[in-house]
């Protein structure tokens, strides 16, 4: 068996160290030599194993994965996937930046700069802007700097519960804030919010129900007529638009967006950047000038402040000509078909495969029910495991007893590694797989 000391020298691990900490290469070389003492492999055959080991090490757990399920915004792969532009951003930031340094002075500046410059010429209804670290941390500062202690007077039918079990009430209720709710879940009235609003009322609150929509007899009080009524009480009047939307897109007509909402009369509106608007995870505040001062004075501000990072991949998605999602919501379904056609044919899986129309999806919240026209390649419901546990991963939709392939999501360069991957799923004996 060869000795720990005498792998840990061998230049290809070595080399290795230099990205992996010593802990883990060295239970690397452990693992080698507890597979020759299962009788896995041979005592000789420890070296390769190691090596083979090292090159499929990552420094992080996460899997890259290429999307086939044609969900734009995917929460479970991390939502907006970035430009390139962000991508090169993220790198710049990594090492030491001005985030909050005028170079010119040498003197400590603003947090961020850069990045509120880019916001605003983005949504030029903003007077100012706050980039914080995720859309729930902004809604939670908001509502703690401008009524905590006090009530948020806000609609029963816009309490929603979001992803992972989380529910509105609950982040506003952390904030020392009480709910003042009004209406019925499919009826709110501007008289609703009236015989609410008094002296112990902190700010009016309009959220987006995302996720779902709501049908048939129903009502709601719209930003403008909240306007009139925040204006006679004084009361600020926010808007929770979640999705991240900064202006209309005619492929979402019924998607809320950040500049309409603050000509409609919003003093502050709450985002997300990282789902329509494309960029990283952050939480985005526009809004009146002294509205944003006032927030970004209350320490809280402070304990849900972007990093260098996300301010960096905003900032550059902002500015990028070419972002992902905004690419995959518009992607033309004639495209799509021929794509599709296209691996169809050069996966040659005969029976086993069929090219099929296949309604995408936004994801993430937006534009919930407004199917994104488009084709799959349909496979057998047994290739999904296969082709998730492959290298590269590949995430497909298992619908109806099938596996489905939307390439909406995947750049086309990467059309090859999509089937050679269904090779492999179609075919394993021709590259077996290896399970964990």
């Amino acid at each position: 068996m060869p000795r720990t000391d005498h792998l840990l020298a061998l230049p290809e691990v070595t080399a290795a160290a230099q990205r992996l900490s010593a802990p883990t290469v060295r239970d690397l070389a452990r693992a080698a030599q507890d597979r020759a003492r299962r009788g896995e492999i041979l005592p000789e055959e420890v070296p390769a194993a190691l090596r083979e080991a090292l090159t499929h090490r990552r420094a992080t757990a996460l899997t890259p994965v290429l999307n086939a399920t044609g969900v734009v915004v995917h929460t479970n792969l991390g939502r907006a996937p970035l430009s390139a532009a962000a991508t090169e951003a993220l790198i710049a930031a990594a090492g030491y930046v001005d985030v909050e340094l005028d170079l010119d002075t040498g003197v400590r500046s603003r947090r961020g700069r850069a990045t509120r410059a880019a916001v605003l010429a983005a949504c030029p209804a903003a007077e100012d802007a706050l980039v914080v670290n995720n859309g729930a941390a902004a809604l939670v500062l908001a509502t703690t700097a401008l009524a905590a202690g006090r009530e948020v007077v806000v609609s029963r039918g816009e309490l929603i519960e979001i992803g992972a079990g989380f529910r509105l009430p609950d982040l506003i209720a952390s904030t020392g804030a009480r709910l003042r709710e009004v209406g019925t879940t499919n009826r709110t009235h501007l008289t609703d919010y009236t015989c609410a609003v008094g002296p112990e009322t902190g700010c009016l609150l309009k959220v987006h129900p995302s996720n779902f929509r709501v049908h048939g007899f129903t009502a709601e009080a719209t930003l403008a007529e909240l306007r009139t009524l925040a204006d006679e009480h004084r009361l600020p009047l926010v808007a929770d638009l979640g999705s991240g939307l900064l202006a209309p897109d005619p492929a979402l007509p019924d998607e809320p967006d950040a500049a309409s909402a603050l000509a409609a009369g919003a003093d502050l509106v709450v985002a997300s950047g990282d789902k329509l608007l494309g960029g990283p995870q952050a939480g985005l505040l526009l809004g009146r000038a002294e509205v944003i001062e006032h927030l970004a004075r209350h320490p809280l501000a402070r304990a849900v402040r972007a990093d260098k990072l996300a301010l960096a991949a905003l900032e550059a998605t902002l500015v990028a000509g070419r972002v992902p999602v905004v690419e995959f919501l518009h992607a033309d379904p004639e495209v799509l078909r021929s794509r599709v056609e296209r691996l169809a044919a050069a996966v040659d899986g005969g029976a086993q495969v069929a090219v099929v129309p296949h309604q995408g999806r936004v994801g993430g919240g937006g534009g919930p029910g407004v199917p994104l026209p488009g084709w799959a390649l349909r496979l057998p419901e047994c290739a999904a495991r296969a082709l998730r546990l492959g290298d590269p991963a590949v995430l497909a939709r298992v619908h109806d007893g099938a596996c489905l392939l939307d390439l909406r999501c995947v750049p086309e360069t990467e059309d090859e590694q999509v089937a050679a991957a269904v090779r492999r799923a179609l075919h394993p004996a021709l590259s077996p797989l290896e399970h964990p």
